[in-house]
């Protein structure tokens, strides 16, 4: 298991476009990938969890990566929300 914490970037934090973004990225990591956001654990690769979740601008979370290629998922993750998730 590997996480880091990070910061969300992007303007309108994570709403449908970036969260589906993240959630196609993951998608081809066959390990699990959970973002914990307070007291809220949430799937990353589902993106109710992530909308549900209210992550905004300038949130802090942790992003934890279970299982094969965890690494690369994590790199990937981590990439993707501090380059702003597209926007």
């Amino acid at each position: 298991m590997v996480s880091a914490k990070t910061r969300v970037v992007n303007p309108q934090g994570m709403h449908m476009r970036p969260a589906q973004l993240l959630v196609n990225t993951l998608a081809v990591y066959p390990c699990e990938v959970t973002i914990h956001f307070g007291e809220k654990a949430v799937n990353a690769k589902s993106i109710m969890h992530l909308m549900a979740a209210c992550i905004k601008q300038g949130s802090e979370i942790e992003i934890e990566c279970d299982g094969e290629r965890e690494e690369e998922a994590l790199q990937a993750a981590l990439s993707l929300i501090e380059s702003g998730l597209g926007e």
